[in-house]
């Protein structure tokens, strides 16, 4: 009778370097030191952070997390910490992790995890920036009100091998309280449009007036468009805005499991 399969909820970081080929065509020695270099300021914040290094080969290090909170802090570090780095720069340009989150399932082998969970966390650090980190929705909803950083929304990417999984880039915040990703010209074109940067005063609002702001407008265009001589679209606009406001002054509270 085979042994039954152990498997586990885990937070799992995945990074690797972007262009590692054309950086060790261009200087194998400097890209190895700062690789080498890069590797142990890496576990050490996994470390400080209660994780563990699974895995690593080539470029590329895996990492697990009891907390999604630490793990998500250990990355933000780690890009700040390379960026950071003070060595003499490499003929080929600086050397940029890309970083992707996870929260799954996994299945344990010694030291060893496999799984979706393991294959999503290396489609999502595929899909990041140079300098960069995307985490999936379950990490997002975790950590989003938890650290002091932005996220972008990038909707549900399509990956190979797995189902589509909805991302989002974390935006550190610097001093100045801007927020800071890769740098325009290195990012990659995103299929679908990112709403927070478009409008981001909407997400400022209470999600119920949003919501009616929305579908307000879309009435408004519809009754322009339609018959712009027989205007109808304020009496809805105005139900829906009432609704939206008695909503965000009263909300609805959910019951206990012991209330009848």
């Amino acid at each position: 009778m085979d042994e039954k399969v152990k498997r586990r909820l885990t937070t799992v970081l995945c990074a690797d370097v972007y262009g590692y080929s054309r950086l060790m065509e261009a200087d194998e020695t400097g890209t190895l030191a700062a690789l080498q270099r890069h590797r142990t300021a890496m576990t050490r914040l996994v470390a400080r952070h209660d994780g563990r290094i699974v895995n690593t080969w080539g470029d590329a290090v895996i990492a697990e997390f009891p907390s999604v909170v630490e793990a998500v802090q250990c990355a933000i570090e780690t890009q700040q910490e390379v960026a950071g780095d003070a060595s003499a720069p490499s003929p080929a340009g600086p050397m940029r992790f890309r970083i992707g989150i996870n929260l799954g399932d996994v299945m344990i082998d010694g030291d060893d995890i496999y799984g979706d969970g393991v294959n999503i966390a290396a489609r999502l650090q595929e899909l990041a920036d140079p300098g960069g980190i995307v985490i999936s929705g379950p990490v997002y909803d975790q950590v989003r009100n938890k650290l002091s950083v932005g996220f972008d929304y990038l909707g549900q990417q399509p990956m190979k091998n797995v189902a589509p999984v909805t991302s989002y880039r974390v935006a550190v915040v610097d001093g100045d309280g801007i927020k800071v990703s890769a740098p325009v010209a290195e990012r990659k074109a995103v299929p679908r449009v990112d709403e927070q940067k478009q409008l981001p005063w909407l997400h400022l609002l209470p999600r119920p007036i949003a919501a009616a702001l929305i579908a307000s407008t879309f009435l408004i265009a519809i009754n322009l468009f339609t018959n712009p001589n027989r205007i109808w679209f304020h009496w809805p606009v105005a139900v829906l805005l009432f609704v939206a406001v008695m909503r965000t002054l009263y909300p609805r509270r959910r019951k206990s499991d012991g209330e009848q």
